[in-house]
């Protein structure tokens, strides 16, 4: 569960998955660590969906009288080893790379879905165990894993190694590490081919510092400083360039504050604040350009239905509709449609299995079919067909789960 502390000794860390320059999803984990990483790829859950897409699902209304969108998640392939807190990258192949974690042990282990045959196969390990890392797919196919958590003595402690893999060879190489050592910092892959790493906590406290990943030198150099200090949050990538960061905590509170970094001038600037503070929330680049901010804890003990769009033009939030269920730490996935799929986290009954969609048309959620198994922490990955491999996370024993679904 996300955990705010004043003395840094229980750190939460964050899980973004891989997928397109675009959206940031922002969900989080249940987490070791008292400092570590968090994923970040370019920006969240990657883009496009599942059935829907072509022109909808139907629907039909049950006695609660709540319309049901009829999508449908389905068992798939199972992975090799249980874990929460990974990371999962579409690669260019259709393949997706499931990396480290956590399986009540750190894990250096990564594996391969093939969506052809529906199932997982072992490749190359990382030469580091972590937890919460980012995982990032730069233009030359290769996948950048960048700090988070991993065991140190008696303590877990956020890294600042990083490390690349190479798809043709099935292998991980280590390059150039980062300025500083980071859990629950996002990544975001730049227009300018550059990655932009933000945030984040080490032992020394929560972090404003940012850098950028230069996948032709192999290194990292730092650029401006956030506003404010903050992990947890989400970042999410706009055509121009920008950069949102939008929430998080500074350990001691939620926070409603965001910031745009143009990497133009290398700088942050404040920009209008959430309308609700929140972290281990999800955001996500919709077709318009507006960006939806979705659930997430105010503070520990408080699950949020409530969303907001963020209009860039006007530089401010707005309310939408809420979500049915109240949850955190979930996953959430743009369809072609324009359609948003908001799939399992925790809430107030516990771990969640519900899924819904938000029409921004209507500014609403609308229950859609459940989940095989509930799940929190888990990764959602966009395929090529369309469908959405849900992988992980962590189930309602507490326990990581090696079981994965398809939502078509």
């Amino acid at each position: 569960m996300w955990l705010m502390s004043a003395s840094l000794t229980v750190v939460a860390v964050l899980v973004i998955t891989a997928g397109t320059t675009g959206c940031s999803g922002g969900s989080g984990g249940k987490g070791k660590g008292s400092g570590g990483a968090t994923t970040g790829t370019v920006g969240g859950t990657g883009g496009g969906g599942t059935t829907g897409t072509t022109g909808g699902a139907n629907s039909s209304t049950g006695t609660t009288g709540i319309s049901v969108l009829q999508g449908v998640f389905a068992p798939t392939g199972t992975m090799t080893v249980a874990r929460t807190q990974h990371t999962a990258t579409l690669l260019p192949s259709g393949k997706v790379l499931i990396v480290g974690g956590d399986s009540n042990d750190f894990l250096a282990s990564a594996e391969l879905y093939d969506p052809a045959a529906g199932t997982f196969t072992a490749t190359g390990s990382m030469a580091q165990a972590r937890v919460g890392a980012t995982a990032t797919l730069l233009p030359n196919g290769k996948v950048l894993i960048a700090g988070g958590s991993s065991p140190s003595g008696d303590i877990y402690r956020a890294q600042s190694s990083a490390e690349l893999y190479d798809p043709g060879a099935g292998t991980f190489t280590a390059t150039g590490g980062m300025t500083v050592e980071r859990n629950g910092h996002t990544a975001t892959f730049l227009p300018n081919g550059q990655v932009l790493i933000a945030g984040g906590v080490n032992l020394g406290g929560v972090l404003a510092s940012a850098e950028l990943y230069d996948p032709a030198a192999g290194t990292f150099t730092a650029t401006g400083s956030m506003t404010v200090a903050r992990y947890a949050h989400t970042a999410t990538l706009f055509p121009s360039g920008k950069v949102l960061i939008a929430g998080g905590s500074n350990s001691t509170e939620a926070l409603a504050s965001a910031e745009l970094y143009d990497p133009a001038a290398g700088t942050f600037t404040a920009t209008g604040s959430m309308t609700v503070a929140r972290y281990a929330h999800t955001a996500t680049l919709l077709a318009d350009g507006m960006v939806l901010v979705a659930g997430g804890l105010p503070n520990p003990s408080t699950f949020l239905t409530s969303a907001e769009l963020y209009d860039p033009a006007a530089g401010t939030f707005t309310a939408t509709g809420s979500m049915t269920v109240a949850r955190y730490d979930h996953t959430a996935t743009l369809f072609p449609s324009g359609k948003v799929l908001i799939a399992g986290g925790e809430g107030d009954s516990g771990v969640l299995a519900s899924a819904e969609l938000y029409d921004p048309a209507a500014g609403t959620f609308t229950p859609t079919g459940s989940m095989t198994v509930a799940r929190v922490g888990p990764t959602a990955t966009l395929l090529p067909s369309e469908k959405v491999l849900i992988a992980g996370g962590e189930g309602s024993s507490s326990w990581p789960l090696a079981s994965a679904e398809l939502y078509e």
